[in-house]
């Protein structure tokens, strides 16, 4: 079932890609007279590698990324330290260097081109999340125009620099210049060894790593930036393991531990094309789904997974895109009021909580009388025990001004004077906020970059009112992005004794759970 998801992305070691270390907007013409100077479209491929894995249904994670970035500013970069749990680790090289050891530490250095490269894009973003830069991209292929999603730091989408924007699509055209590439060296008691990649790392007993044991094997591959990343090679049921426990919580009943297996084998096979520029499928952080120590995983959980096994939730035949938060404050969150992206049938806005309840609450949300009435007062709504089910931030001028400087959105000397919601969806979540200063035009904020810049929003759907010049009170409700299933309303609703076939389709209506057809 997950083979013909994952085939394509046995493609996936990225090896000797240049590190780059400065964008040049400089005539093409004057660079191109420079006899060694070579040019590429937007940045180098990684060359097609098979897997070190012999087991089925692997997902490439990395757990590591960036090793070696520092060298971009000819700076010293923390080597890499590798311990195992118990018997040698096993660490090969493409060139047949082998190193057996219990303790491997892998340096990085700096190598000069004697033929330097320009990469020429447009650069377009950042954007707040994946999804996002996705639609956009989407969008640029419909017209025609091949782009690359990346994640040199934020989302960015990139484009041939030989092709046209079109001129509504903010963009920066670069031509990134590239002088060195980074290279690894084990680092021993016998001197430094450079090593060329691929480098493929066998755990018999397994790699301690960030206060866990995975099991691996791994790898250590170059990005699309420069750098390179520690990519573990985990089979899609062992590495729910180190997901389910720390999206959910261990102790949750066993219905929802179900649920949530069933939403992270799903996400899984829906997002595998996630970091695909940089030769692997998922990120181990909340740009993806959170995934570490897979070791801890208790009896509870490993049932769970198992009862459940290679089940998703489906539309159309293919894995849905599924979503999910810690809670919903109550109503769910139509798919487009957190991302820039359409529409699907199960992502819908509705309320969560009892039909009696339901009944009772005034609608739409988007009217913010009736928003202020459903947020201040008592509530039925499945999973209101969480902690931030209902909260309140106050922020000040001086706060939002350092967070807009910070997202590059406004230049040090803006000052906010005015924070006013333009626009709400059908759930009561702001999709545009406008923040206006003392003197010129007024910043938009849409979607989830409302909470990528203003960082102590635990969601979106909240009241905003000034409490005193320069001083705002954010009244609200929820964690997270509001689509999809609510954590803490499946946690509920399985303590009142629903199965994980109800919880699922409570949450994602229409959907077929089962097997991949």
């Amino acid at each position: 079932m997950i083979k013909s998801y994952l085939q394509a992305q046995k493609s996936f070691f990225v090896w000797g890609l240049l590190l780059l270390i400065g964008v040049h907007y400089s005539n093409e013409e004057s660079i191109a007279n420079h006899r060694k100077v070579k040019f590429f479209k937007t940045h180098q491929e990684p060359p097609k590698t098979p897997f070190i894995s012999t087991e089925k249904n692997v997902l490439l994670v990395g757990i590591k990324p960036y090793l070696g970035k520092e060298i971009i500013n000819d700076q010293n970069s923390p080597s890499l330290k590798l311990v195992s749990n118990g018997k040698n680790l096993i660490l090969k090289d493409a060139e047949g260097i082998i190193r057996r050891a219990k303790e491997i530490n892998i340096g990085w250095r700096a190598k000069q081109l004697l033929d330097p490269k320009v990469f020429v894009r447009h650069k377009i973003g950042p954007f707040a999340s994946f999804e996002s830069a996705e639609r956009l991209a989407d969008d640029l292929k419909d017209q025609g125009i091949d782009s690359t999603i990346a994640h040199p730091f934020d989302w960015e989408v990139w484009v041939s620099g030989a092709k046209d924007i079109p001129p509504f699509i903010k963009s920066t055209y670069q031509k990134i210049k590239v002088s060195k590439t980074v290279l690894p060296y084990l680092d021993g008691n016998d001197g430094k060894i450079a090593l060329t990649g691929p480098i493929s790392l066998h755990a018999p007993d397994g790699l301690r790593w960030e206060k866990g044991i995975y099991s691996g094997p791994f790898s250590i591959q170059a990005d699309a930036y420069g750098s390179w990343t520690l990519v573990e090679h985990v089979p899609i049921e062992r590495y729910l393991n180190g997901v389910v426990p720390y999206e959910i919580g261990a102790s949750s009943p066993e219905a929802a531990l179900a649920a949530q297996a069933v939403l992270a084998r799903t996400w899984a096979l829906a997002n595998s094309h996630r970091f695909k520029v940089d030769g692997y499928n998922l990120c181990s952080d909340t740009q993806c789904q959170v995934y570490k120590d897979p070791s801890n995983a208790n009896q509870k959980i490993k049932t769970a997974i198992k009862k459940t096994a290679g089940k998703i939730l489906t539309w159309n035949k293919k894995p849905i895109n599924t979503v999910y938060h810690a809670t919903n404050g109550g109503v769910m969150a139509s798919v487009d009021e957190a991302w820039s992206i359409n529409e699907v049938p199960y992502l819908k806005m509705r309320l969560d909580g009892p039909k009696q309840w339901s009944r009772r609450v005034d609608l739409p949300l988007s009217n913010e009388k009736y928003l202020k009435s459903f947020l201040f007062s008592k509530s039925e709504a499945f999973g209101s025990d969480h902690p931030l089910f209902r909260w309140e931030r106050t922020i000040d001028s001086s706060q939002v001004s350092k967070q807009l400087n910070q997202a590059k959105k406004v230049s040090s000397s803006f000052y906010p004077h005015k924070i006013q919601v333009v626009r709400r969806g059908s759930s009561g979540r702001v999709t545009l906020l406008k923040i206006d200063g003392k003197t010129g035009s007024g910043i938009l904020l849409k979607l989830d970059d409302i909470r990528r810049v203003l960082r102590q929003l635990p969601s979106t759907l909240f009241v905003v009112k000034e409490i005193k010049e320069g001083k705002w009170l954010f009244s609200g409700g929820g964690f997270g992005h509001g689509a999809g299933m609510s954590q803490s309303g499946a946690i509920e609703l399985a303590k009142n004794g629903w199965t994980t076939k109800q919880i699922l389709s409570h949450y994602y209506p229409k959907t077929k759970y089962g097997f991949l057809p």
